[in-house]
């Protein structure tokens, strides 16, 4: 019987060891790009559209060696013109991995379920596991390898993005605080899992409503959009419940002096962040989407047990 193919589904998939050492493969293939992925095809399956997300996977495996096939929401339609798990059980006969962006958990979980390769989370409403992997990799590249004790404040809604950021943060011993109002916190399984990272890491996690007690002294601020795909009729409401949330000069000013900026993008200027904070000279924000490439190809190599071929 065939061994049980490892998925990236949510970045508690990850353990604790596994992602410094993700961090230190993307790095490497960063530096030298490596084709440990000859001749292997990742098909990526999005429900959702994408910039970064299909580009980034496209020339990560093309720098790996390997291929894509990219399946429209169109060709596919999970569930709809086709069963989950007739197509997880198609696509295992025909690629090596395959990287699912869609929108419930629940789907790409049941799309790993029937799978007999690899399936990565390339974004659900509740997790974005690659995105937090690419977001250390540019923190540790500003800040150095080792992130013990160094604080990060993710300021804004309890979402894919932060709940991924969190979970990986907490695994490489960071200070990780959230700002968020009441009613948007992350989910209790997230807060936990974390909080269990950094007991294991040395780290800590501090959740709090007001965003100035976030940021005292942090040295990396975050944010992302306060209406995340499919909450668009909630949009009006966010804006005021968000109204206090908003990443700009008066709250940098809080921070530690020269606090490195992030944002996951597509940001809506004006709103989670001002044009001036997303412009300046500590903005880091492209930097993370070009990360996206080296940690994506990481991910992909370990799932396909090649990453022990990265070298130096």
């Amino acid at each position: 019987m065939q061994p049980r193919p490892r998925h990236l589904l949510a970045s508690a998939d990850l353990r604790v060891a596994d992602v410094s050492f993700l961090l230190d493969c993307a790095a490497k293939l960063k530096l030298r790009p490596q084709r440990v992925l000859e001749g292997r095809q990742l098909a990526l399956l999005f429900e959702k559209p994408s910039l970064r997300t299909r580009v980034s996977f496209q020339v990560a495996m093309r720098h790996l060696g390997g291929e894509t096939i990219y399946l429209a929401p169109q060709e596919v339609g999970l569930g709809e013109r086709e069963a989950i798990k007739d197509v997880s059980r198609v696509l295992s006969r025909y690629v090596d991995i395959v990287a699912v962006r869609t929108y419930g958990q629940e789907i790409v979980e049941e799309y790993a379920e029937y799978s007999g390769i690899p399936t990565i989370n390339a974004l659900t409403n509740e997790e974005h596991p690659c995105q937090a992997l690419a977001d250390l990799l540019t923190v540790r590249e500003k800040l150095g390898d080792d992130l013990r004790g160094r604080s990060l404040a993710f300021i804004g809604d309890g979402n894919n993005v932060s709940a991924s950021l969190v979970v990986t943060a907490a695994s490489l011993g960071m200070d990780v605080r959230m700002a968020a109002p009441k009613g948007y916190m992350l989910p209790e399984p997230v807060v936990s899992e974390a909080a269990a990272r950094a007991a294991e890491t040395g780290g800590s996690l501090t959740l709090v409503v007001d965003p100035a007690e976030a940021v005292a002294g942090a040295e990396v601020l975050y944010t992302d959009v306060w209406t995340s795909m499919g909450q668009e009729r909630e949009s009006e409401r966010r804006r005021i419940d968000f109204a206090g949330y908003q990443l700009n000069r008066a709250l940098v000013e809080k921070a530690a002096a020269g606090a490195l900026i992030m944002h996951d993008l597509p940001a809506h200027r004006g709103e989670e962040i001002t044009e001036e904070v997303f412009e300046s000279p500590h903005s880091i924000i492209f930097d993370q989407a070009e990360n996206r490439v080296w940690a994506q190809a990481a991910a992909a190599a370990f799932l396909l047990g090649r990453a022990d071929q990265i070298e130096d």
